[in-house]
């Protein structure tokens, strides 16, 4: 087989795998992400359950990159606190090393089976109608072409395990000892792949092929396991992107992830420098396949790691504090908090933060409400300036909100998660609306004091009940979407229905004053103006209530 073809293949069998591995991690994701998304809208302060969250979700989408990076924007939108994020992580590298499992499979029999599910996958995304079942069958063809990919390269590579024909590659992979070289390949190589787990399953294809770096007159060393550990800080690399031009807390979460795991492999590489035969006197002993004793070594060491340092959480937090001192930041009010760009790679986490930022801007213009309510009570003109530069940063948060759901359609999202979308693109126009109709307040206020109008006696405190009600319903509605409190929606169309019999009240007592001559006539374009917009908040209030089901409002 000439080297050219070689490569070829052993490169055809690396994209493989990492079109596999991309596979499966999309369909995944879009399988389980509304329970990722529930899973992190629980974050604790306990260290186990951080742990098991990052394993979890780590296993379940097949990397450890993405976790990390969705960590980061976490932390960059104050959603999770460092310590939280801390154990999260440590998670996350006990989760990545699930694919290492799966890779040292590709040794056992059933590994046809595996590279069978390819075909069956792919079949089942061409017949098949629902979303969900499409992408449990593209993850399917995504995990067949990730042993199709091993296959390949084991395969190819098993030529070269010859030592009569191929006598200088056996000498070449046995000459390879040297920890500090080959920890700094793992490192490089990982920093390229942006995949620890894509290197790692390289590595156990090699040892399956029978190609075993380090091996000396047929007697395991070390050698191998310094690239393992590399590869565990060059995963670093992603988070460490990821983490510039954010916040310093979100500096700090990826200067965590590479404290864990720079401290662990140089644990650990002190360990093997001293501890010489560890290898062939542990794993080599404990699993009789080579492939088998790496992946194991993977999962050894990131669950050892991280058992040893999470009773020494705060310490890292502590020095990752100290790595990235504290600087001083203008809060920006028409700047997205809850929404980061990395959210973008899990659609569906992406949505429930949109929604927390769609309920951010609903607050902003309640807040407008209420300012420039008091103003037309209390004939304050200092409201108008207030309400007016509140809007304009609704309206610019607002621009933000929909150029990111955009973003999020373009990303291949499943056709429930596009109802989702589209429904938030509805709450974004009904929430600028109520800021709108709080700004034509303002304008009744200016009017109110301008041409010094006096309303009968009772009528402000009407009117405030008329508000009140208006933030009742807002309260139930924000209950009902943020809390998936269902049983609210009922509570909104009942006090919708109230805000709407007392309008006609009010304009009916008004006309009657009118005809009874205690009421200005110039008064009258105002007062059924402002019951008018009141009645309309609470209309667009109730739609953003029955954008949840997509039922119509009564």
């Amino acid at each position: 087989m000439h080297i050219f073809e070689t490569i070829a293949l052993v490169l055809a069998g690396c994209g493989a795998l990492l079109v596999g591995f991309k596979l499966l991690s999309d369909n995944m994701e879009k399988l389980f992400g509304n329970s990722l998304k529930r899973l992190f809208n629980k974050t604790s302060d306990k260290k186990l359950v951080g742990v098991g969250m990052g394993a979890g979700t780590t296993a379940v989408i097949q990397s450890s990159g993405v976790t990390t990076v969705m960590v980061v924007g976490f932390v960059n939108a104050g959603i999770m606190s460092l310590y939280q994020a801390a154990t999260v992580i440590m998670g996350a590298n006990i989760g990545t090393t699930i694919t290492a499992q799966i890779a040292a499979l590709g040794d056992l029999p059933i590994s046809e089976f595996f590279i069978l599910m390819l075909g069956i996958g792919v079949f089942i995304d061409l017949f098949s109608k629902s979303d969900k079942v499409k992408c449990a069958g593209m993850a399917l063809a995504g995990l067949g072409m990730i042993f199709l990919g091993l296959e390949v390269m084991s395969s190819t590579m098993k030529v070269y395990a010859d030592i009569e024909k191929y006598p200088q590659v056996a000498e070449f992979l046995s000459s390879l000892t040297n920890p500090f070289l080959l920890l700094l390949f793992g490192i490089v190589f990982t920093a390229l792949m942006q995949s620890s787990s894509a290197v790692t399953s390289i590595i156990i294809s090699m040892a399956s092929a029978g190609l075993i770096i380090g091996q000396v007159d047929g007697q395991m060393t070390n050698a191998v396991l310094y690239i393992i550990l590399g590869s565990n800080i060059g995963s670093c690399v992603t988070a460490l992107i990821s983490s510039i031009g954010t916040s310093v807390n979100a500096r700090r979460a990826s200067i965590i992830h590479l404290l864990f795991n720079v401290i662990g492999s140089v644990l650990f590489m002190i360990m093997l420098l001293i501890w010489k035969d560890f290898y062939a006197t542990t794993f080599v002993n404990w699993f009789e396949a080579e492939s088998t004793q790496i992946a194991m070594f993977h999962t050894f060491f990131n669950v050892i790691c991280t058992l040893l340092f999470l009773p020494f959480t705060k310490l890292l937090v502590k020095a990752a504090t100290i790595i990235v001192p504290d600087k001083k930041q203008e809060e920006k009010p028409s700047e997205i908090i809850y929404m980061d760009k990395r959210f973008l790679n899990t659609p569906a986490v992406a949505i429930e933060q949109l929604k927390k930022e769609v309920f951010r801007m609903a607050d902003m213009a309640m807040e407008s409400l209420q300012t420039a309510f008091d103003g037309f009570i209390n004939r304050d003109l200092d409201a108008v300036d207030k309400v007016a530069e509140n809007n304009e940063h609704i309206m610019n948060l607002g621009e933000q909100i929909s150029d990111y759901l955009v973003k999020v359609s373009a990303s291949g999202i499943s056709l429930s998660d596009e109802k989702l979308v589209s429904a938030l693109h509805n709450n974004v126009g009904d929430v600028a609306r109520v800021a709108e109709l709080a700004d034509n307040l303002t304008k009744y206020t200016k009017r109110e004091v301008r041409d010094n109008l006096i309303f009968s006696e009772g009528i402000n405190e009407k009117i405030s009940s008329m508000h009140d009600l208006l933030r009742q319903q807002y309260a139930t509605v924000k209950r009902l979407l943020l809390e998936n409190d269902y049983a609210s929606l009922a509570e909104s169309d009942t006090i919708e229905d109230k805000v709407d019999e007392m309008r006609k009240e009010l304009v009916s007592e008004h006309i009657l004053r009118l005809s009874q001559g205690k009421c200005r006539p110039e008064n009258n374009t105002i007062f059924i103006n402002l019951v008018s917009n009141l009645e309309r908040i609470g209309d667009h209030l109730n739609f953003i209530a029955h954008s949840v089901d997509g039922s119509p409002v009564k």
